[in-house]
């Protein structure tokens, strides 16, 4: 927990192994003194009950594929100037590798660092596949589950500070962020990563992924 400052605005990534790691991720950040704010599609806030308990615990909705999405950024830029911690998962999704590795990221997380200088700090977890693992769709209810969470250095973005955020920096970005990430996991799991960052099926049929 040494690596999440004390003060100030920060951007922690974390991998996205289960439905259930935010939970994990929250705890974590709020046992090292901090308030996590998490992104979440903007529908879950106008369902009832649910939508003013998150406007209540300060959590961040995000409006996808609309002018709205520009407010959404415009609302992290804020937290992170007024000393928030904002969590942003850049994967998107919980990852589809068969091995639960990261994946490619989206460059979400790039962007906003670049435009705030806010440092980012990676998150690994671990454990929380064997409460809801993805890929099969099981839940467990077994008791006193072990999940492991640690928080790397910020992120060296040195070598971006003040350029022009065209798509070629972002990505570049996204990829060095997320190779953080998916060596802290490998630290963390105690195996060999895989090379390279897995490419989501809609990346190698050729689309193009969503920032």
């Amino acid at each position: 927990m040494e690596n999440i400052p004390a003060t100030g605005g920060i951007i922690v990534v974390p991998n996205h192994v289960s439905h259930f790691d935010p939970l994990v991720v929250g705890h974590y950040i709020y046992g090292a003194g901090r308030w996590p704010r998490f992104l979440g599609k903007a529908s879950i806030w106008r369902v009832p009950v649910l939508g003013p308990f998150l406007r209540k615990v300060e959590q961040i909705p995000v409006e996808r594929g609309s002018v709205e999405a520009v407010k959404s950024l415009d609302v992290l830029i804020d937290a992170l100037h007024q000393g928030g911690v904002v969590v942003i998962y850049p994967e998107g999704t919980t990852t589809k590798d068969p091995e639960l590795w990261p994946m490619r990221g989206k460059t979400g997380a790039a962007r906003l660092a670049l435009v705030t200088g806010a440092p980012v700090v990676p998150v690994a977890n671990w454990g929380a596949e064997r409460i809801f693992d993805p890929r099969t769709s099981r839940l467990s209810m077994r008791p006193r589950t072990p999940v492991t969470v640690v928080a790397g250095k910020p992120v060296d973005l040195s070598r971006w500070e003040g350029a022009t955020p065209t798509r070629a920096v972002l990505d570049q970005m996204t990829d060095h962020i997320m190779i953080d990430v998916r060596d802290l996991l490998g630290e963390l799991r105690g195996e060999q990563p895989p090379a390279a960052l897995y490419e989501r099926p809609a990346r190698r049929a050729g689309a193009a992924g969503e920032a």
